[in-house]
C-alpha cells in the first residue's frame, strides 16, 4: 500500500498506477481480490463470526468471489449486522478520492459535473485526497417513512437560488444515502420494511450500475456492492421484497442460530460483560452456570409456547449472563467475599433479562411470560444436570430428604453458611465435588457446586423446592433399587427437627 502522503495531485497518481504501487478496481474486484489473498493465506476470515465456519460463511464467499450483491435471511439476533460490518475487512486501505466530493468520486474518471470541470481545469495538478476502509461503509435500518430523496436524492431548491442555477442544472442535486456510498458497500437492514417504490428506486443501480434523480437526464455509473439483511417471517408480517428486486439480488444466504451449547457459550463469552472493571469484587463463572444460561435459549427455541417465527436472540443468554453476574456481584459485596461465584439459583434472579427476549403463543400468553422462563430455567437445569450427574450415584442425597429432611437456603446466603448448611445432608458437599467442581476450589466456587447439585436434582425430580427455597423430598418419590448389605455408616441421618416441605 502506498504512502498516502506522497501522493497528493493526480499526476502522482496517474505514476504510481503506472509503477504498480496503485490500482484501479471496482469495489466488486476488489473485494473478490482481497478475498482471495486472504484464503490462500489461511486464518480466520471474519473475526468474531462464531458457528458459520460450513453453513454460511461458504455460501458468502462464493457470492463475493461471484461479486454477486446478496441477501442474509435469518431471524433476529442470528449477527447478520455484525457479518456484513466485518466485510470493510476485504477493503483496501484507502483510495484516492476528490477532496470534498459528496460521491467519493475517483480523480481518474470523475462522474459528478463538478469534479469534472476541477479536473478539466488544474489538469494533472488537480489535488486529491485519501478515504479510509472503515467510511466506505454505509449502512441504513429500513423503515416505513424512508423516502426516495432520502435513499437516491433530490433537487435542492435552496442551492440553486443561492448559486443561480436553473433547477435542471446537475449542481442543484441534493445526493441521497445511496450516491454517497459510490466506491464502497452500502448495506439496508430489514428490507422488507422498506416501502415497494423505494425498493423499486433501487433496480437499475443492482441491475445496470447507475441511479436517476428527480427524472432529469443526470446518469450516475455508481461502484457500489450492494446487501441486504430480512427476517424471512417478517415478508408477510410487516411487508415483503418485490419480486424483481429478489430477482435481481445474485445470491440468498440463510442464517442460523449456534447449532452447539459450545458454540453459544463462545459468542456469550465474546459479547457479553463478564469481566468487570472497578471497586467490585473478582468474578469467575462455573462451566455448569455458563450451560445453564446458554440452554435456556435452546429450550426457548423448541419449546411450542415461543412463538418460532420471531424466533430467540442469541442476546436473551447474553443479557441473562449479565444480570446473572449482577447477581452473584451484589451477593459477594454484602458477604465481604473477594470473588462472585454466579450460581444455578441466580438464573432466576435474571427472570426480567428473559421476558421480553421472546414471543409467546396462545397457550403461553394464558401461563406468562415470568411462568414460562421459569419453567425453561427448570428444563435448561435438567438437560446440564443430566451431563454432569448421570454418571455419579446421589442416592444418599436423596435419601436423606426422603427420610424427612429439609434445606433451607437463601438467595442471598453467603458461600460459608451455604456450605455449613450443605455438610448436615449426607453426602451432598462430596456429589458437588465429583459433578464438576474442582478439588480445593474456593468456598463460593464449592457453593456454587452444591447449589447446582440440588437444584439439578430438583429439575430432575428427584427431590421438591419449595416458593422460599426449602430443599425437600420428591412429592412423586421414584422407586430405587436397594443397595446390597448396607452398613450402620450407609444409614442416612435425620435432621433435628426435620420438617417436610411441599412446592406451591
Amino acid at each position: 500500500m502506498p504512502n498516502p502522503s506522497a501522493i497528493s495531485t493526480l499526476g502522482d497518481l496517474r505514476r504510481a498506477i503506472e509503477r504498480g504501487e496503485v490500482r484501479r478496481r471496482s469495489v466488486h474486484v476488489e473485494v473478490r481480490d482481497n478475498l482471495i489473498e486472504k484464503l490462500r493465506g489461511g486464518g480466520t476470515l471474519f473475526p468474531g463470526i462464531v458457528g458459520y465456519d460450513e453453513t454460511v460463511l461458504p455460501q458468502l464467499v462464493n457470492a463475493l468471489l461471484s461479486r454477486h450483491h446478496f441477501i442474509l435471511l435469518g431471524l433476529r439476533g442470528q449477527a447478520k449486522t455484525r457479518l456484513l460490518r466485518a466485510l470493510v475487512t476485504l477493503l483496501d486501505e484507502f483510495i484516492p478520492v476528490m477532496p470534498g466530493c459528496e460521491i467519493n468520486d475517483d480523480p481518474l474518471a470523475p462522474i459528478c459535473s463538478a469534479c469534472r470541470a476541477q479536473v478539466a481545469e488544474a489538469g494533472d495538478r488537480t489535488p486529491i485526497g485519501w478515504l479510509e476502509r472503515d467510511a466506505r461503509y454505509v449502512e441504513k435500518l429500513a423503515t416505513p417513512d424512508v423516502t426516495i430523496a432520502d435513499m437516491i436524492g433530490d433537487i435542492d431548491p435552496i442551492k440553486a437560488a443561492r448559486a443561480g442555477l436553473q433547477l435542471s442544472n446537475e449542481l442543484t442535486m441534493h445526493y441521497g444515502l445511496l450516491p454517497r456510498a459510490n466506491r464502497s458497500i452500502f448495506a439496508i437492514n430489514e428490507l422488507p420494511d422498506l416501502a415497494g417504490k423505494i425498493q423499486v428506486g433501487l433496480f437499475n443501480i443492482l441491475q445496470e450500475g447507475d441511479v436517476q434523480i428527480k427524472g432529469y437526464p443526470v446518469r450516475l455509473p455508481l461502484d457500489v456492492l450492494m446487501a441486504f439483511t430480512a427476517n424471512p417471517e417478517d415478508y408477510t408480517a410487516r411487508g415483503k421484497i418485490i419480486t424483481p428486486l429478489k430477482d435481481r439480488i445474485g445470491s440468498e444466504i440463510r442464517t442460523h442460530y449456534p447449532v452447539s451449547r459450545g458454540d453459544a457459550q463462545v459468542i456469550t463469552a465474546q459479547e457479553a460483560w463478564i469481566t468487570r472493571q472497578g471497586p467490585g469484587p473478582r468474578t469467575e463463572v462455573p462451566p455448569f452456570v455458563a450451560e445453564v444460561v446458554e440452554e435456556i435459549a435452546f429450550q426457548a427455541r423448541q419449546d411450542r409456547r415461543v412463538d418460532k417465527r420471531s424466533g430467540v436472540s442469541q442476546r436473551l443468554p447474553i443479557s441473562v449472563m449479565e444480570n446473572v453476574i449482577s447477581n452473584a456481584e451484589r451477593r459477594a459485596i454484602v458477604s465481604g467475599e473477594g470473588v462472585a461465584v454466579p450460581r444455578v439459583t441466580d438464573v432466576y434472579s435474571a427472570l426480567p433479562s428473559m421476558t421480553g427476549k421472546f414471543e409467546l403463543e396462545y397457550e403461553g400468553e394464558l401461563k406468562g411470560a415470568e411462568t414460562i422462563a421459569r419453567e425453561l430455567v427448570r428444563n435448561a437445569v435438567a438437560s446440564v444436570a443430566e451431563g454432569y450427574l448421570t454418571h455419579l450415584d446421589p442416592r444418599r442425597v436423596i435419601e436423606w430428604f426422603d427420610l424427612g429432611g429439609s434445606l433451607q437456603l437463601g438467595d442471598t446466603m453467603s458461600a460459608d453458611d451455604v456450605l455449613t448448611h450443605a455438610r448436615a445432608v449426607q453426602g451432598l458437599v462430596d456429589l458437588a465435588t465429583e459433578a464438576g467442581t474442582p478439588k480445593g476450589a474456593s468456598a463460593p466456587m464449592l457453593a456454587a457446586g452444591v447449589d447446582f447439585v440440588l437444584e439439578g436434582l430438583y429439575a430432575t425430580k428427584k427431590i421438591s423446592r419449595s416458593d422460599e427455597r426449602g430443599y425437600h423430598a420428591s412429592d412423586t418419590p421414584v422407586r430405587r433399587p436397594a443397595r446390597e448389605s448396607p452398613s450402620l455408616e450407609d444409614e442416612p441421618r435425620i435432621p433435628a427437627g426435620g420438617k417436610k416441605k411441599y412446592y406451591n
